[in-house]
């Protein structure tokens, strides 16, 4: 089977077969032209240049320039401005230069990546002996002139940006010495006291003197516990006897109150208590027992010191000490105090241990830190030394800095015969050249058309879309001798009723039992939407179904005779009446049983108000009572919107495509916009496919004129 895109190739042969001639003869002439073409004599000019370096080289960066300029590439050498240049100085086109001269860098170490050699060949070519040796020159010294520019661009660029990095790496160095100084004030002593020892040793004084209070405290506890068991009395109670002993104010009080009870016993035995006497002294005792009250208030009393006592009796008790017991209560009491004292300094030492023991578990960290600020610091001055050190030694390279290039062998013009390739291998190569250009020519021009070419296109589209594929149908030969007619299947044993048999059947299939109005257009004219339509309603009719092809494009004449029914004349004339009589306007087909037409009254004007008259839609309503299937034959889509007008009667839609007339881009807009307008769209048959029939020679011959008779033949009717 041939393939799709030799069958696209074929049909475009056909159609633009003068073009391509047309296109080869001029690729031929062209070829004849050059070979035709006399030989000149040429003369080329062979000169090579050398990476060079400076006599002497004291900075660094002078060395890396001039080893960065041994890298420059075969573009930048020819660039469009050295030879702009040259072609300005010697009057010549730039594009000859350019065209004429060849460069050839020197090769390099596949594993290494080291020059093989460094040596820059330049070759110039040039019908002037003169002029080629002063071409290649220039074009040497504006390559040597060129690599001296770069290399002090990059040196003055380097220059520049350090120059523009340096504050900043000299602000930053700065920061962070005056971090480390801020640091060092306030971190560096704990530091040193941990790296010298003193910190450890501050710890450890501090341990001691724990250890060396709670002995002495341990002490105090035992001679406090032995003056207790002396004295019988407590550390608050002591204090309170000693002080209330060693006042003279009590001890006066304490001696009067004495005098007045030994008063009071004395006078007991001969005086009544209510006697003056009596009274008086009772009074007395009273008056000395409160001042002794108030005065032991005064003596021990106080919010820090030992409650008052409550009463004389108590303060009395109390303020009886001896000398010597005395004595032994302010040791007690001083005992006591000292014992607060050491246990107070041991929490102080307590307190200050654990701070000292907080410091020394941060000592790591801060000296970490320290560490890190101490790097930071060194990183950036390196970086700032490192700056200053480029800065000096660019600086210096600013002598050194030459170009990478000079002349190893000055240019040497010799004279060069140009060779052709001969008169037949040049008529050769331009008629092969020509096959291809009159051949692409033709392949464009059948691509731009937009049409579909082969019905595998079709195919193609339809897929994409997933619209059904009701049938493909073979072109057919017209009987008769009026070219015009639509071609008929009208005899049964007719081989072309097999594929409308299948397109109704494949029709029937897909709208189901409730198919009865069939809708055939296409996009544009010539496509075969009548030979279809009235096929179809053929084959329907040998099904044994009444069927009623209606043609309802009404702005083209009816094509009844090739059914071989006459139209009625008088129709056009009012073409409403004549819709509104079917018995006027239905015509039996006479060579086939159950088939009907009713032939178009057209062309008419205002065919859209007719299509939408209450004529049709009664005509309409009533053919579809009366018949098992409706065919309606519309007027393209492309052409106006009758189709669309006529749809609402119907049930569904079928387009017609064929090869080589459908537009692509028609088609899928046509079946996308009645995909979405859901208009009932069942599928696309393929008109005038190529499609093979296993025919007689004879029925061949029969149905082609005699010039086609013999192709025909051949093909088996591929068309």
């Amino acid at each position: 089977m041939t393939p799709p895109i030799v069958k696209r190739y074929l049909i475009a042969f056909d159609k633009y077969k003068w073009i391509g001639l047309a296109s080869f003869a001029l690729v031929v002439a062209g070829s004849t032209v050059v070979a035709l073409q006399p030989q000149q004599s040429k003369y080329i000019a062979n000169g090579a240049l050398t990476y060079s370096r400076p006599p002497v080289s004291f900075s660094t960066t002078g060395s890396e320039i001039n080893q960065q300029g041994q890298e420059l590439s075969r573009d930048i050498l020819l660039s469009d401005p050295i030879i702009d240049s040259v072609a300005a100085k010697l009057n010549v086109k730039p594009a000859k230069i350019g065209a004429n001269v060849v460069l050839t860098m020197p090769e390099r170490e596949p594993k290494t990546g080291q020059l093989l050699s460094t040596l820059l060949e330049l070759k110039y070519q040039d019908s002037d002996r003169q002029r080629a040796e002063q071409t290649l020159q220039e074009l040497m010294q504006a390559m040597m002139q060129l690599s001296a520019e770069i290399n002090t661009r990059r040196l003055k660029a380097i220059i520049t940006k350090v120059n523009e990095r340096i504050p900043q790496a000299k602000q930053e160095l700065q920061v962070a010495e005056r971090k480390l100084e801020l640091y060092d004030r306030k971190e560096r002593p704990a530091i040193l006291a941990a790296e010298n020892g003193s910190l450890l040793n501050a710890i450890n004084s501090s341990q001691v003197q724990q250890r060396q209070i709670q002995l002495t405290v341990s002490g105090i506890d035992a001679q406090i516990r032995s003056l207790q068991e002396k004295l019988g009395l407590n550390v608050n109670q002591a204090y309170v006897s000693s002080a209330l002993s060693a006042d003279p104010i009590i001890a006066n009080l304490r001696a009067q109150i004495y005098q007045i009870e030994s008063q009071i016993e004395v006078f007991r035995k001969d005086l009544r208590p209510d006697h003056p006497t009596m009274v008086q002294l009772r009074r007395q005792k009273d008056a000395y027992e409160s001042l002794l009250r108030q005065r032991g208030g005064e003596v021990v009393g106080g919010e820090q010191g030992t409650a008052p006592l409550p009463t004389t009796g108590a303060v009395r008790s109390r303020s009886n000490l001896d000398p010597a017991r005395q004595q032994l209560a302010n040791q007690l009491v001083g005992l006591q105090t000292q014992r607060e004292t050491l246990q107070q300094q041991q929490t102080d030492l307590v307190q200050e241990e654990a701070r000292l023991r907080r410091e020394y578990s941060l000592i790591p960290n801060k000296q970490l830190e320290r560490s890190r600020l101490e790097q930071e610091v060194g990183l950036k001055r390196a970086v700032y030394d490192q700056m200053q050190v480029k800065l000096t030694d660019a600086k210096t390279a600013e002598a050194e800095t030459v170009s990478s290039l000079g002349v190893a062998r000055p240019p040497v013009a010799v004279a060069a015969k140009r060779q052709g390739l001969g008169v037949p291998v040049t008529l050769g190569v331009g008629s092969l050249l020509g096959l291809l250009v009159g051949g692409g020519v033709i392949f464009l021009l059948g691509s731009l058309e937009g049409t579909f070419k082969t019905k595998e296109d079709i195919r193609d589209i339809l897929k994409q879309r997933e619209v059904p594929l009701l049938g493909e149908l073979p072109m057919m030969p017209v009987d008769g001798v009026n070219l015009g007619e639509v071609p008929v299947v009208l005899s049964p044993e007719s081989y072309y009723l097999e594929f409308y048999e299948r397109f109704r059947s494949n029709l029937r299939r897909i709208g189901e039992r409730n198919l009865k109005v069939v809708l055939i257009t296409s996009t544009s004219s010539y496509e075969g939407k009548t030979v279809s339509a009235y096929n179809l309603g053929i084959a329907s009719a040998r099904a044994g179904k009444r069927t009623l092809i209606v043609e309802t494009d009404l702005r083209s004449p009816s094509r009844c005779s090739s059914l071989r029914v006459t139209s009625d004349p008088d129709a056009t004339v009012e073409p409403l009446r004549y819709y509104g009589s079917l018995s006027e306007c239905i015509r039996l087909v006479p060579d086939i049983e159950n088939l009907y037409i009713l032939p178009s009254p057209g062309p008419v004007r205002q065919s859209a108000a007719i299509l939408e008259s209450s004529e049709m839609r009664r005509l309409m309503e009533d053919v579809r009572e009366r018949f098992d299937l409706v065919i309606l034959d519309t007027t393209p889509l492309g052409l106006s919107n009758d189709a669309l007008l006529i749809q609402p009667y119907s049930d569904g839609i079928v387009l017609v495509a064929r090869p080589n007339y459908t537009q692509e881009n028609m088609l899928t807009e046509a079946i996308d916009q009645l995909i979405e307008s859901d208009l009932g769209l069942l599928g696309v048959v393929i008109n005038g496919a190529d499609v093979s029939l296993a025919l007689p020679a004879s029925v061949l011959r029969s149905n082609y004129p005699p010039e086609e008779q013999s192709q025909a033949v051949a093909n088996g009717i591929r068309r």
